[in-house]
């Protein structure tokens, strides 16, 4: 028997198996066996009963177990079962093979076939594939082939089978990862379309997720999906309005590659259609892309992506089709947009006339176009003239990009006005920054086009002084400008501005401008193609113009050359340098040549300009360093260059000048390289007199830092304090070592200024840091006896045998820092935090007490102890704040903090120190702010958290005591509470994911604040004309004005304030007249500002509520309760309609 033979035989359903084993075999790439020449070579009665037999199989197998029970039944069930046909695989498998032979069967299907025994088979597969589990993916998309093939036949009833296979694909496009065979599917069935009614209910799922297809980038990106997006826009001319609709909704959203594909399709689907359907996308989209484009607020999200699709047609200018379609949709919004009232839509309405300029209907004859452009040149320069600074920026953008583009068809003269414009008005405009800042950026874009340079030649010399330009903007403009003169050789840039004017701005001005200063002159002034030694004489030649110029041109030359040509110049002034050097025989590295280059150059008696150079080195090596590190050799090699001469710098460049440089040249250096200077450093810090300013000895403890020589500044320091100290404290301390020192009088003040230094700077607070820990104790100890001098101030007033208050508080601030950065370099322990606890400790006891007014009648000297208390403790809480802002505060001493910070506020005249106070509870409270997991949340001590609360409390109620005893005095208080205050809240708004309870307390402290002060004011109303609605936060009296001003800054504060309120009503807390009326100018105030209106309605509503318990009440009551009755009602209604 043949295998066509045994095929045949084996399509039904007692040879099942036979069947599958024929599918599998042609399946096989290497079994010759091939269904569908099996078919096709079947006679046509044979292949009829084919057909018939393929049927009953399928009718069969879907009987025994329907594609709805496939995923439904059970292996054991099966099992116990014992039939094979209830097996969904075996089932989906002949099913499968069934869909392969009527596939086959349909592509050789000739015409006058008939086939409807096959129509039979396709029906029942059509039916199976609406009915089958989607987790079934190779069996759908075998029957979605099937109904594709189908249709593409042209078959019976082929509309069915391409809308199903249509709408799969459809579907499949939205769910697979990479849906690009879907589309381009998608597209080969794009016809199907054309057979589908638009109007008809069945089809709306099918619109809706064609309408999809507009906003995912599967399709927007894919070429296939373009053409298929395109070809929508032609099915339907009610379907173009719903499209548009769909991508307006979500332009905002598109990111600008996007938009931009958008555009393409937009576009094409234009250039495509023709008759009724392009002029309904012209009405419909175009131009309504056009009037957004002009009525748009600029800020909106959507405003710069309809520009983008606008401009995308404006770049397709030039053909006839285009320019016509502009020329027509633009004639009834453009002109009248130019002259609106409103300054954005004539601004938006500018940059689109311009850049479609010009706007003409090529179908009109030469003249008639030439009157047109005519008029619209006109209406440019009106256009400059406009009174305000946006139109006229972007008026200005428009000119300088058609002056650019059109420059060989406008006529000279429009050229030259327009320019004239330009360079003598609008850059010296006057009222608006912004404007002169266009000019100067968009005359760049004139300058691209070459026929531009011989008339900008002639006029930008008249712009020269806007290098000094009182905004930074438009000075950093004005120089791009200058680098592109230069850089397109259009004229020569000193001739615009000259070199002195560039050189006295970049002596004074910010580093984005002096950065572009550099950039223009650094070929001027450092010629890398030219010999080291020119380089060298440009540099003098560059101090001789402008010293600090120089300075600050070597402090960025590093930006435009090579750190290699860097060190040349380094060494270039070395050989410079040595020529100055009376000696010769000492300058043995020298050749002849360089001798004789040097020469030339300096005279040995140019001292200030030796300073500079030596300045210049300095600064270079300083702006190279980091690369240096990773170029070991060539740090190496400029260090040793560098060394072998820097003992006779030191002897012959002696003058004042050269001090400053050469000690900072000698940091960089090994100390034994200058051994006269390096033993004497520390001899001049101890010389130094008392009082001396920064720059005294600021390069002297630099150079001991570099020379890892740290630890005996810090023990001079340390003696120092320890001497100054009175005999008592230090008796303990006196040391057995034998030394040989001079004999200096100790100079605490002088100690704590070098140690505030070596603090304040990065480097130098890293070397002594990195120091053996017994000089930092010896240090810290020592610093931390001086609280005994502090004390002895408060107690027994000035003793000229003691050190000043000053100095002791001095050292009091910086032991409490040295603390800070000891624990923060410690690997273990908590000791420098016990160190801290002990200071707050002493502060509590021994500083408070003295916090009180001073007794009348006792002069000057009994507030002396006051104010140096004040002093102590708003010193102390700085540290604490700088300290919990770096994270190096434990649970323990945050409580420690806290309780101090209580008994501050209970003192007397604590109240003083609220500015100080409040930033430390605000960063207490930022430490609960959930960030960790759930777990260590739950970890932190909750005591903390109350403590908190209680703290902020307390502030209020002392707030509110001292506006009420003392307003002035109050007022000023809250005005510097207020930015504390602000962030105090804006943290206490996160502890929503810890707990509600501590949330609550604080903003129920801000609202009993608010409505008792509101609530007293209410109460003193005598009479019913009183009676006032309060309408804004200044209305207030000064407690709740200071409160609500800085809720109302962050709506989520508002809203949480807004929560306590409803709260607080809901629970009865408010339910007098008095405490409503209180509550509802409080909603009052806050309509006025136009946020969080749900929140406020809600809170209107919960008064509402209350209100109306107190009708009856205040009906009976007398006239004024009465008027305050009636006046929170109007108040609430005018809330509730919002």
């Amino acid at each position: 028997m043949s295998k066509r033979e045994a095929f045949f035989d084996a399509a039904c359903k007692e040879n099942v198996g036979g069947f599958l084993r024929f599918v599998q075999l042609h399946k096989v790439s290497s079994d010759p066996f091939d269904v569908e020449e099996v078919v096709q070579e079947l006679p046509w009665d044979q292949r009829a009963a084919l057909w018939g037999r393929l049927a009953t199989l399928l009718q069969h197998v879907l009987l025994e177990l329907p594609p709805e029970q496939w995923g439904s039944v059970p292996k054991k069930d099966r099992m116990e079962s014992g039939e094979e046909a209830k097996d969904p695989k075996h089932v989906m498998s002949v099913v499968e093979g069934v869909t392969l032979v009527v596939t086959l069967s349909v592509n050789v299907l000739q015409d006058g076939d008939t086939y409807s025994t096959l129509l039979d088979c396709a029906d029942r597969l059509h039916d199976v594939l609406a009915s089958m589990p989607v987790s079934e993916a190779p069996l759908q998309l075998c029957i979605q082939k099937l109904c594709e093939a189908w249709w593409k036949k042209g078959l019976q009833e082929k509309e069915k089978f391409g809308r199903t296979a249509f709408l799969v694909s459809l579907q499949k496009s939205f769910i697979l990862k990479k849906p690009g065979s879907e589309i381009q599917r998608l597209w080969v069935l794009h016809d199907v379309l054309l057979g589908l009614d638009f109007t008809s209910e069945d089809n709306k799922h099918i619109i809706n997720l064609l309408l999809q297809c507009f906003l995912c980038t599967s399709y927007i990106r894919n070429d296939d999906g373009k053409r298929f997006l395109v070809f929508l826009f032609s099915w339907h001319i009610n379907f173009i309005w719903m499209i548009h609709g769909t991508i307006k909704n979500q332009l905002e959203f598109l990111s600008k590659t996007l938009v931009n594909h958008i555009a393409e399709i937009y576009f094409r689907a234009w250039k495509k259609a023709s008759g009724d359907f392009q002029e309904k996308i012209e009405s419909i989209c175009i131009q309504n892309l056009m009037e957004h484009a002009i009525l748009l607020h600029r800020a909106s999200a959507a405003h710069a992506k309809v520009r983008q699709i606008v401009s995308y047609f404006h770049k397709r200018k030039g053909c006839n089709q285009v320019d016509k379609m502009l020329y027509i949709l633009y004639k009834p919004i453009l002109w009248r947009a130019l002259s609106a009232p409103n300054f954005e839509v004539r601004a938006n309405a500018t940059f689109l006339f311009t850049e479609a300029f010009a706007v003409h209907d090529p179908g009109e004859g030469s003249d008639s176009i030439n009157q047109t452009i005519q008029k619209q040149l006109d209406t440019l320069m009106v256009l400059l003239d406009d009174p305000h600074p946006l139109v006229r920026s972007t008026a200005t953008l428009g000119v300088c990009k058609i002056l650019a583009g059109c420059w060989e068809l406008l006529p000279a003269t429009v050229i030259t006005d327009f320019l004239k414009k330009l360079v003598i008005e609008l850059a010296a405009d006057t009222s608006s920054p912004d404007v002169r800042c266009a000019v100067f950026k968009c005359l760049a874009i004139v300058l691209d086009n070459p026929l531009s340079h011989p008339l900008l030649e002639k006029l930008l010399p008249a712009l020269k002084y806007s290098l000094h330009d009182n905004s930074e903007r438009v000075r950093i403009a004005f120089l791009d400008l200058l680098i592109k003169v230069k850089a397109v050789r259009a004229a020569k840039f000193w001739d615009v501005c000259n070199m002195d004017h560039l050189l006295a701005r970049l002596a004074v001005d910010s580093k984005p401008v002096s950065k572009r200063i550099v950039n223009l002159l650094f070929k001027s002034f450092f010629p890398v193609n030219e010999a080291e030694v020119e380089w060298c004489n440009r540099c003098i030649t560059l101090i001789q113009m402008n010293r600090k110029a120089a300075r600050k041109f070597y402090q960025l030359a590093y930006i435009y050359t090579a750190p290699t040509n860097i060190v040349k110049l380094m060494l270039t002034i070395r050989r410079v340098l040595n020529s100055c050097v009376q000696s010769s025989a000492d300058m043995t590295d020298m050749d002849e040549s360089n001798k004789e280059n040097s020469r030339t150059i300096l005279s040995g008696k140019d001292m200030g300009i030796v300073a500079s150079l030596l300045e210049v080195v300095v600064i270079l090596w300083k702006t190279i360093d980091k690369a240096l590190e990773h170029n070991k050799e060539a740090k190496e090699y400029a260090t040793a260059k560098f060394c072998n001469v820097m003992s006779k710098y030191f002897n012959t460049f002696q003058d004042e000048q050269c001090t400053a440089p050469l000690t900072f040249l000698a940091s960089l250096m090994p100390p034994a390289t200058v051994p006269t200077f390096s033993y004497g450093v520390l001899s001049r810090l101890r010389r130094i007199g008392p009082g001396a300013v920064q720059r005294q000895y600021s390069q002297l403890i630099d150079c001991l830092c570099g020379w890892g020589q740290a630890g005996d500044i810090l023990q001079l320091i340390t003696d120092w304090l320890s001497e100054a100290l009175p005999k008592k404290s230090v008796k303990a301390s006196a040391s057995r070592k034998v030394q040989i020192q001079e004999t200096v009088a100790a100079k605490p003040d002088l100690a704590l200024d070098y140690l505030e230094y070596l603090f304040s700077c990065t480097t130098t607070r890293i070397s002594i840091l990195s120091l053996n820990q017994g000089l930092l104790k010896q240090l810290h100890k020592v610093l931390g006896t001086w609280r005994l001098v502090l004390y002895t101030h408060l107690t027994s007033g000035t003793d000229p045998s003691n050190p000043s208050a000053e100095v002791a508080l001095k050292a009091f601030t910086l032991h409490c820092r040295l603390s800070a950065h000891l624990q923060h370099s410690s690997s273990e322990g908590r000791d420098y935090l016990l160190s801290l606890e002990c200071v707050v400790t002493w502060v509590a006891e021994r500083v408070l007490p003295f916090l009180v007014t001073p007794s009348q009648g006792d002069g000057a000297e009994s507030k002396e102890p006051l104010a140096l208390a004040r002093q102590i403790v708003e010193s102390f809480l700085t540290v604490c704040r700088d300290i919990l802002l770096v994270g190096l505060v434990d649970e323990e001493l945050k409580g420690q903090m806290l309780h101090l910070c209580s008994l501050i506020l209970l003192s007397e005249k604590g109240y003083l120190c609220i500015p100080l106070l409040l930033p430390i509870v605000k960063e207490v409270a930022e430490s609960f702010v959930p960030k960790e997991t759930q777990e260590e949340q739950q970890n932190k001590n909750p005591i903390i958290l109350s403590m908190v609360t209680s703290t902020f409390q307390k502030l209020v109620e002392l707030l509110a005591h001292y506006l009420r005893k003392k307003p002035e005095e109050g007022q000023q208080l809250c005005q510097s509470t207020m930015p504390s205050l602000s962030d105090f809240l804006q943290v206490v708004q996160t502890w929503e994911g810890i707990s509600s309870k501590p949330l609550n307390e604080v903003f129920s402290t801000l609202l009993a604040g608010i409505i008792v002060e509101n609530q007293y004011r209410i109460q003193k109303i005598s009479h019913p004309d009183e009676v006032t609605i309060l309408q804004s936060v200044e209305d207030m009296p000064p407690l709740s004005s200071m409160l609500l001003s800085v809720v109302l800054k962050l709506p989520p504060v508002t809203r949480t304030f807004l929560t306590e309120i409803r709260s607080s009503l809901d629970s009865e807390n408010i339910d007098s007249l008095m405490g409503l009326a209180a509550v509802l100018n409080i909603l009052n105030v806050i309509s006025h500002t136009r946020q969080v209106k749900a929140a406020l309605k809600d809170t209107a509503i919960s008064v509402q509520r209350q209100l109306q318990k107190l009708a009856v009440t205040a009906e009976d009551s007398g006239d004024i309760q009465r008027v305050i009755y009636e006046s929170a009602v109007k108040t609430l209604n005018g809330i509730l309609n919002l």
